[in-house]
């Protein structure tokens, strides 16, 4: 068994908050699927712009606790697009066991209650 990557777990949580925010009516703008490359996906409803980061986390790591301090310097920059900030932790874990990885061609179970407006 080939446990998944940094970058798969995050792609993955990214398909995920990707198809909640297609489901929220959200266009995309722009979308960054690179690790430590802030923000994951630039969005636009209602003509008001939103910026979302995305962060894949596995347990026991709680998915809805973010650095509050970075979260803090990203809003202060998409404030000058007049956008709207949000914060979508997905947490991940092997449904056997959460202690163990998430393995590759098997199933998971999914954490994420959304996302948080910061």
């Amino acid at each position: 068994m080939i446990k998944l990557s940094e970058q798969e777990l995050h792609n993955l949580a990214m398909n995920i908050v990707g198809k909640d925010l297609e489901r929220q009516g959200y266009e995309f703008i722009a979308i960054n699927s690179k690790l430590k490359k802030n923000p994951q996906f630039v969005v636009i409803k209602d003509k008001k712009f939103s910026f979302v980061v995305v962060r894949a986390v596995t347990y026991p790591e709680n998915p809805e606790d973010y650095d509050v301090i970075f979260m803090e310097a990203l809003k202060t920059h998409a404030s000058e697009f007049k956008a709207k900030t949000f914060y979508a932790g997905v947490g991940l874990a092997n449904p056997k066991d959460y202690t163990l990885p998430v393995y590759k061609e098997q199933d998971f179970v999914v954490n994420y209650k959304g996302l948080q407006e910061i």
